[in-house]
C-alpha cells in the first residue's frame, strides 16, 4: 500500500484529541486520588486515550505520521506550559488575590515536573509507536489487539519509569513510588484494554473510509527526523 502524502480529515481529529488528552492529563496530574490504599493521579481519566489514539495513528498511517502528531502535541503541551508561566508571574488583580493560589497551582507547573512530564511523554510515545511499527511488520498485521495491548505496555512502561522518579523521587518513600509508577502501568493498560473493541471499531472503519494502511518499511525510526512524513 502507497502511504499518502495528503492529511485527511480522520488524521486530523486523531491528532488534535491526542494533543487535548495530552494538555489535560499535565492538567489533572496536580490532583492525586485515593482508592482505599491505592493512589493514582488524575491524569490517568484521559492520559491513557493519548495511548490509544497512537495506537490507531500509527496502524493506520504509520510511524512516520505518528512521529508528526508526537512532536506536535509536545509543542503544544509545552505552549500551554509556557503560557500557564507567563501568566502565574504577571500580577493578579486585587479583586483575584483570593484565587491566585489556586489558579497558579493548576497552572505554576513546577521546572521539575514540566521537564519529567515532557521527557517521559516524549520517550514512552516514540516508545509506544516504535513497538507497534515493528509488532505490525512482524506478524505482518495480525493480532492488533495483542499489539496494542503489548505497545502500551512498553510505552506506559517507560513512561511511568522516567515521570515519576523525575517527578517525585525524594518527596514520597520509595515503597509508595513503586506501588505508584505499577498501579498506573496496570490502570492505563487495562484502560486500553477495555477500549480495544472501539479501537478496533474505529482503526477498520478509518483504514476503510481512507483506504490506507501503512506498513513502515524502508523508514528511519529517529524521533528526529520529522521533515519524512
Amino acid at each position: 500500500m502507497i502511504q499518502k502524502k495528503t492529511v485527511s480529515v480522520s488524521f486530523m481529529i486523531m491528532g488534535i484529541l491526542f494533543s487535548t488528552c495530552l494538555i489535560a492529563s499535565n492538567l489533572l496530574e496536580t490532583k492525586v486520588l485515593q482508592f482505599g490504599s491505592f493512589t493514582m493521579t488524575a491524569g490517568v481519566l484521559c492520559f491513557p486515550v493519548s495511548y490509544i489514539l497512537n495506537d490507531c495513528i500509527a496502524e493506520v498511517w504509520g510511524y512516520r505520521k505518528v512521529r508528526l502528531v508526537i512532536w506536535l502535541a509536545f509543542l503544544m503541551n509545552f505552549l500551554v506550559v509556557a503560557l500557564g508561566q507567563l501568566a502565574v508571574f504577571l500580577p493578579a488583580a486585587d479583586f483575584w488575590t483570593d484565587n491566585e493560589a489556586h489558579f497558579n497551582f493548576v497552572f505554576g507547573l513546577a521546572p521539575r515536573i514540566a521537564m519529567a512530564s515532557f521527557t517521559a511523554f516524549l520517550v514512552g510515545s516514540f516508545v509506544n509507536a516504535y513497538v507497534m511499527s515493528r509488532m505490525k511488520l512482524s506478524s505482518q498485521g495480525r493480532h492488533f489487539s495483542l499489539r496494542a495491548v503489548a505497545s502500551t505496555l512498553w510505552g506506559e512502561g517507560a513512561d511511568s519509569i522516567i515521570f515519576f522518579p523525575l517527578a517525585f523521587g525524594g518527596l514520597m518513600p520509595l515503597e509508595e513510588l513503586g506501588k505508584l509508577m505499577l498501579l498506573q502501568v496496570v490502570t492505563k493498560t487495562a484502560y486500553e484494554i477495555l477500549a480495544l473493541p472501539l479501537t478496533i471499531r474505529v482503526v477498520n472503519y478509518v483504514k476503510k473510509r481512507e483506504d490506507v494502511d501503512v506498513y513502515d518499511t524502508d523508514l528511519s525510526y529517529n524521533p528526529l527526523k520529522i521533515s519524512q512524513i
